[in-house]
């Protein structure tokens, strides 16, 4: 009788536990759209703090409510409202999975809000073609609401992925500084430029405080490199424009055009050192002036005038103290040692091979760097080095090619360099490379000063770190020269 009992009991409760674990579920799903309802209501209000707060509870309940129930008819619900939380709260990281799930649920606004975070969330982790397929099935939306903002997005993605003229029809629908800003982009991108030029002129006029030129000058040039030259002139004139601000958008719009145009890259990089010779963009467009003086060097004595104020500018500058001074040690190494590397003087060709790889590897020298080759070959041809000096002009001076495999043949068929390029025994070889790198190691090297600290003419520090292999251009050491003369 008693089993009897029991066994009728028993669907009874389990029902009822089904029932309790609806109920809970049911709640749960109860609270997450309260929740959701008060956060978006402190939004309207503009509350953040508040609305921040309820969306972080938001993810807290739909993630338990998820998890407890990972296959009720309304998980993806569950975790769609957690992913529009999280980017509410600009986790778009976190974001995109759960945003994900908003294709399991049905068509409706609260489907169309999750997509269109679903898109601006894959355009901020930087995947707009995944964004743009998400827009895309809203530019018909019944909600006009939602239909405006995919069609500005599905622009902004457009511009993104580089289809400006596509784009430009979509960005001008839209009013609003985003939409100015973004259109801008696209007349830019696309070589619209008396238009994008017109444009700049109203956004000019509009005197919005919010809009970060900066932002839009270097996403201009990025898109295409010289396209936000007018901008940035532009932007000079206006009042309250800094020499700083202004030499460091010169600058940077000169990285941007070194490889597309070398003359408007030139001319940037005087301008930025002209406007800011005291900012830090001013100071380093003088640096890369005298990089450039030196790379177009000649010859050693060449170098003369440009160390003159290349020491005068390094004694000055703040910003660029440490690679100014850098770079004037290595040309006083470079020329001490021409002077030190005549026929007769005892390791006179070390010396010259070490400030001929200076030349072609710091100094990015290469007609100096040859002209110290060529020293090797013609001052010390008993040199063990010679033959690796002529190996290394054949590839720096197409003039000195023919004239240097003749005298390898001629004169050094038994260098262990020519061995090593047959692949032959390398003992040798190996002997002169720590020969090399052992006088390398035994001359002095000329500390780079701390901030604000003046060099002293003459002066030698041995470095305390560890020291450098012959292959880098900063191995070997000698003292600076004299002269204040700055003339970049």
């Amino acid at each position: 009788m008693t089993i009897g009992i029991r066994l009728r009991r028993v669907p009874a409760l389990a029902l009822v536990a089904g029932l309790l674990a609806g109920c809970v579920y049911y709640n749960g799903m109860y609270n997450t759209n309260r929740l959701v309802r008060s956060a978006r209501k402190a939004e309207r209000e503009n509350r953040p703090f508040e609305a921040s707060n309820l969306w972080g509870q938001v993810i807290t309940r739909a993630e338990s409510v998820s998890v407890r129930h990972p296959h009720s008819k309304y998980a993806p619900q569950a975790n769609v409202l957690r992913g529009l939380a999280l980017s509410r709260l600009n986790q778009c990281q976190q974001a995109v999975v759960p945003l994900g799930q908003v294709a399991l649920l049905p068509p409706g606004d609260f489907a169309e809000e999750a997509m269109l975070a679903l898109g601006r969330c894959q355009m901020e982790t930087g995947d707009p073609a995944s964004a743009d397929l998400t827009f895309r099935q809203l530019l018909d939306s019944r909600d006009e609401v939602h239909r405006r903002q995919a069609r500005f997005e599905h622009g902004r993605a457009l511009r993104m992925t580089g289809h400006y003229d596509e784009a430009i029809p979509f960005l001008r629908e839209t009013t609003g500084p985003r939409a100015g800003d973004e259109l801008l982009l696209a007349l830019s991108g696309s070589g619209h430029d008396d238009e994008a030029d017109s444009l700049v002129t109203l956004l000019l006029a509009s005197d919005d405080s919010t809009r970060v030129w900066d932002s839009l000058v270097v996403a201009m040039g990025r898109q295409r490199p010289g396209s936000a030259d007018s901008l940035i002139d532009r932007l000079a004139t206006r009042p309250g424009a800094s020499a700083a601000q202004r030499a460091r958008r010169m600058y940077d719009e000169a990285l941007r055009l070194e490889t597309v145009d070398s003359a408007r890259y030139l001319a940037r990089l005087r301008q930025a050192a002209t406007v800011g010779m005291k900012s830090e963009g001013g100071q380093q467009a003088t640096l890369r002036l005298f990089r450039l003086k030196i790379a177009q060097a000649e010859e050693v004595a060449a170098l003369a005038p440009i160390a003159d104020s290349l020491e005068a500018f390094s004694g000055m500058a703040t910003a660029v103290t440490s690679d100014a001074s850098q770079l004037a040690s290595t040309v006083d190494r470079v020329r001490s040692a021409s002077d030190s590397g005549a026929a007769g003087i005892p390791q006179g060709d070390l010396r010259l091979f070490l400030a001929a790889e200076s030349s072609r590897d710091s100094l990015l020298a290469p007609r100096v760097a040859g002209e110290l080759f060529r020293r090797i070959a013609v001052d010390w041809p008993q040199s063990p080095y010679a033959p690796k000096a002529l190996l290394a002009i054949e590839r720096l001076d197409s003039t000195w090619a023919d004239s240097a495999r003749l005298l390898l043949v001629e004169r050094y068929t038994d260098s262990p360099y020519l061995a090593m390029i047959r692949g032959d025994d390398v003992e040798g070889y190996r002997v002169l490379e720590d020969s090399l790198l052992q006088f390398a190691l035994s001359q002095p090297v000329v500390a780079a000063p701390a901030q604000g600290v003046r060099r002293r003419p003459g002066g030698l520090v041995e470095p305390s770190g560890a020291r450098r292999r012959p292959s880098d251009p900063d191995a070997p050491g000698s003292s600076p020269r004299g002269g204040r003369r700055l003339e970049p």
